[in-house]
């Protein structure tokens, strides 16, 4: 079936690739213009669609330039909002200013994240975005949100986040694989950070595949890490002294029956994420990324969790923005992460350089 399946994709795939070179062509000689701005933009992106740990990076990036004393705008497109043609300005540093359905998920999380740290905007047009924020907020720095592609709005620092655990995607253009442009792309990027590199036994194969296409970039590794364990629910009738009814709790196993569930790009790596806390994972469900929940989804996945002695929830902090509308009949608790990096101080000059 999967080879069928690939017979029938790979004339797309070809097409696919097709219109992204004549769209690259068209950039280099200058006949689709790239627009540069006063302000020093840093793009995060990836090779991939999705599921490489690009939203924590966004927000560890952004936190890097806020502390170079700039005034931080993050610039995305807001993927699956409610209208993509509308300006929205999710945060202004200091005040939340739209819902998780006008933001799209990712800012919206982004905006509840770097509240005090940074602006953010969704919105297609992200240079008249960054102008809009140079005039109106003030911005002198901007973080472009999923970046790599968008050859628009020239940058000052390009870098390109890959999964350890599905580098390619199965190596394929879009639609027969998950690749937005061919591996030879990444001569493009000024740092490659390799995320969940602790989910593999070793980065040495990729590193080097990844130097055949660039040997010029600083190659940086990182972890991901719970930072603690974060309650957004728990069952009406429990009693007050229960002890998973707080609201932070440091990332100790619980010694409960774990159910977990996610619409996220890479879902085995938030389901291995809790296997390697030693939770015990006895149920777990993943939507299609960026899924908008209904109460269906989760009264469904309540009842085959129960079903399979599952005594608490797990979920994503970019699944529980859409959740708050939501009756959860479990306890759920949202794995916050933290980034770890093998040269982060190389990461942080290189930055610096960028915004200065």
């Amino acid at each position: 079936m999967r080879n069928s399946s690939g017979i029938i994709l790979a004339p797309l795939g070809a097409v696919y690739g097709g219109v992204m070179r004549a769209r690259r062509a068209l950039y280099r000689s200058g006949v689709l213009p790239t627009h540069r701005i006063v302000s020093p933009v840093i793009s995060v992106g990836n090779m991939t669609t999705g599921g490489t740990g690009k939203t924590p990076l966004v927000d560890w990036v952004a936190r890097a330039v806020e502390q170079e004393g700039r005034l931080v705008c993050v610039l995305s497109r807001g993927y699956k909002r409610a209208d993509a043609s509308k300006r929205v300005v999710v945060s202004d540093s200091k005040r939340i200013l739209a819902d998780v359905k006008e933001a799209g998920d990712e800012p919206f999380l982004l905006a509840e994240m770097l509240l005090g740290k940074a602006s953010v905007i969704s919105d297609a047009d992200r240079v008249a975005a960054a102008h809009w924020a140079e005039e109106n907020l003030g911005c002198d720095a901007f973080i472009l949100d999923d970046g790599f592609q968008h050859l628009r709005l020239a940058r000052d620092l390009d870098i390109v986040a890959i999964d350890a655990t599905n580098p390619w995607g199965r190596g394929k253009l879009l639609p027969r694989g998950r690749l937005r442009e061919p591996l030879k792309e990444l001569a493009r990027a000024d740092c490659v950070i390799i995320t969940r590199s602790e989910q593999v036994e070793d980065i040495s194969s990729l590193r080097d595949e990844i130097r055949r296409w660039n040997d010029r970039c600083l190659f940086v590794s990182s972890r991901t890490r719970t930072s603690a364990l974060r309650l957004i629910a728990r069952p009406l009738d429990g009693p007050p002294d229960d002890p998973l009814a707080q609201s932070q709790i440091p990332p100790q196993p619980l010694l409960k029956s774990v159910a977990a569930f996610c619409a996220i790009g890479n879902p085995s790596a938030f389901f291995n994420q809790i296997r390697r806390d030693s939770h015990e994972l006895v149920y777990s469900r993943s939507f299609v990324d960026h899924h908008d929940y209904r109460q269906s989804d989760i009264t469904e996945t309540l009842s085959q969790a129960k079903r399979a002695g599952a005594e608490i929830f797990m979920t994503t902090a970019k699944d529980e923005v859409k959740l708050r509308s939501l009756h959860v009949d479990l306890p759920c608790y949202v794995l916050e992460i933290s980034l770890e990096f093998d040269l982060e101080e190389e990461l942080r000059a290189l930055i610096r350089k960028a915004v200065r």
